[in-house]
């Protein structure tokens, strides 16, 4: 019985009309911005491929995994040909049953378990039949950005007017959740951290925070001593390459 089905397959194929799909695997991995892969300890990127040219659903997932090796990923000599990923590196694995060459969509969203630094990336690719996108580092998106976490003050807190001032502190990391400190190999004494302060919707400060002894975290004190609603943008930068990355909270001074 499998030899007359797999008989008939064999002539449909060659039959001009018909067309045949064959599986083809691909993986795609994202790598955060001068850091490492994105994985599960972040939350992963959902994934989402679909045919570029009709918006077909063909694939979603999870990337799942580590970060990867770091010596791998972040020496200064890496060339164009260099393999930046081993098993341990962050992935989404789909098979695909394709009957013709589909170019391809990747979107990237993450990462999940930041919310409030999540961005998108996307990128095409041609993708044949048979043809599997699996060696080396197969398909790679790069998401930029810097994950930035305001810790203090809490949203909506009310503050008194005596208090003079108020003290915010933030949690920064790149997007794959490597550490920033002073001298490590992502140094904050190369990142710039600022909190741009509103009172009633009006700019009225921006200030610097200074790393603040914890690896990952920056503070500073925010004047608070007019009555009114404040809004602070935390945003962290990096000079070097452009990389970015915010959160904001709000506080309420209370009337004297």
């Amino acid at each position: 019985m499998r030899a007359i089905v797999a008989a008939l397959s064999l002539v449909a194929c060659m039959v001009p009309a018909v067309a045949c799909a064959e599986t083809t695997e691909i993986t795609v991995r994202v790598l955060a911005k001068d850091s490492k892969f994105i994985g599960t300890s972040m939350g992963g990127m959902r994934m989402v491929l679909r045919d570029a040219q009709t918006g077909q659903i063909l694939a979603t997932g999870v990337t799942q995994g580590g970060t990867g090796d770091t010596a791998l990923i972040m020496h200064e000599n890496r060339g164009s040909r260099a393999v930046l990923s081993d098993d341990s590196a962050a992935k989404f694995t789909t098979t695909l049953d394709l009957d013709e060459p589909r170019l391809i969509e990747a979107e990237a969203y993450g990462p999940l378990g930041q919310p409030q630094a999540a961005t998108r990336v996307l990128a095409t690719q041609w993708v044949v039949p048979g043809r599997n996108v699996t060696r080396g580092d197969a398909w790679v998106l790069e998401l930029p950005g810097l994950v930035v976490d305001v810790l203090n003050p809490p949203a909506h807190i009310r503050v008194s007017p005596d208090a003079d001032s108020v003290d915010v502190r933030a949690n920064v990391v790149m997007m794959c959740g490597c550490p920033i400190e002073p001298g490590g190999l992502w140094d904050a004494k190369k990142l710039v951290v600022m909190a741009i302060v509103r009172r009633n919707g009006e700019r009225i400060s921006e200030i610097a925070l200074a790393y603040a002894g914890e690896t990952s975290q920056f503070a500073a004190k925010v004047p608070a001593k007019e009555p009114g609603l404040y809004e602070v943008i935390v945003y962290a930068h990096d000079p070097r390459n452009g990389n970015t990355g915010l959160d904001r909270t709000t506080f309420i001074v209370t009337g004297g």
